[in-house]
């Protein structure tokens, strides 16, 4: 499992021995199931993430024989399923995010001045940039929301939902626009 001694495998190098050695997925499940994990999380909530997190290794281990390491690594790979995976839970997810625009957040827990003065502007905001999130076109949320839970590049973002680098590009400055958009409202009113 390793490249060399003691340094881990490379994507590539477990990539090209997993349809020979499924054994080795453990080593890709272990390096990638809390990023994938968090993702979903921040998608789904928790009660979904354990299940869609499953499903993604389950689809992957299934999938390993035509994962083609010339299109990139194994990362934006596993993204690209947990977001189709995703996709079939966008009716629930657009619920999830009108349901707390409706409901707002819980005040916070720790008592230090500026997490507080923080924690409130956020709770007041929360609600309508949830709402947000809801209405963005579903292409915008996927790009925002891996760039922003799961901190993928561009060029990762690109080959997880299978789109240019260009296009990743312009859903993300049109929903950082929308998303502003609803911040500036805020602070008008507020």
């Amino acid at each position: 499992m390793t490249a060399g001694v003691g340094e881990p495998a490379t994507d590539a190098e477990l990539a090209a021995r997993l349809p020979h050695d499924p054994e080795l997925f453990t080593a890709v499940y272990d390096r990638y199931v809390r990023d994938i994990y968090r993702y979903v999380a921040g998608r789904l909530g928790a009660g979904q993430a354990d299940d869609i997190a499953a499903e993604t290794f389950l689809i992957a281990f299934g999938q390993r024989g035509r994962f083609d390491p010339a299109r990139g690594s194994l990362r934006p790979w596993l993204f690209g399923i947990a977001t189709n995976l995703v996709a079939r839970h966008r009716r629930k997810e657009a619920r999830h995010f009108r349901a707390l625009a409706r409901t707002g957040a819980e005040p916070p827990s720790g008592g230090h001045e500026n997490q507080v003065v923080s924690a409130v502007a956020a709770e007041r905001l929360q609600p309508r940039l949830a709402a947000a999130l809801g209405q963005l076109p579903p292409g915008e949320r996927d790009v925002i929301l891996l760039v922003a839970l799961s901190q993928l590049s561009h060029e990762e973002v690109a080959h997880a939902l299978g789109i240019s680098y260009g296009t990743v590009g312009s859903r993300l400055s049109r929903a950082r626009r929308k998303l502003q958009h609803v911040i500036d409202r805020e602070e008008l009113n507020g």
